[in-house]
């Protein structure tokens, strides 16, 4: 399993990459895609909407079933990653390059109760 030790994450499988700007980038990790398959659908959230640590913001679809993904942190959406939306199969190919998410943290220091690389590992049975 691909698990990028720079980066945090979630027990719901979603990636959390902190720019130099104070926003956080989201995506699902690589564990997720290969779970889901095919990825055919995602359905991004709206710039602008505010969301409360792990409520629902995107769904992922694949040809098995369709997953939600979740706010890692409370904030907001600054940016979306419209070509997933175009080539869904972008998160298959490389799920730590098609992001689809950006948010400003409510409170940035909530990052870092989120699970590091080998905390994650571990949740997620590895």
């Amino acid at each position: 399993m691909n698990i990028p030790s720079n980066l945090k994450y979630t027990k719901s499988h979603e990636w959390v990459r902190v720019e130099g700007d104070g926003t956080i980038t989201v995506g699902i990790t690589d564990h997720a895609q290969e779970l889901l398959g095919d990825l055919v659908f995602v359905e991004l959230p709206e710039v602008g909407k505010e969301f409360a640590a792990e409520q629902e913001a995107a769904v992922v679809e694949s040809v098995k079933a369709a997953s939600d993904v979740y706010a890692p942190i409370s904030g907001t959406v600054t940016a979306v990653n419209t070509s997933v939306s175009d080539s869904p199969e972008a998160v298959n190919q490389d799920a730590y390059a098609a992001w689809l998410f950006k948010m400003k943290p409510a409170n940035a220091a909530d990052v870092d109760a989120l699970l590091d690389a080998a905390n994650y590992a571990a949740s997620a049975g590895e």
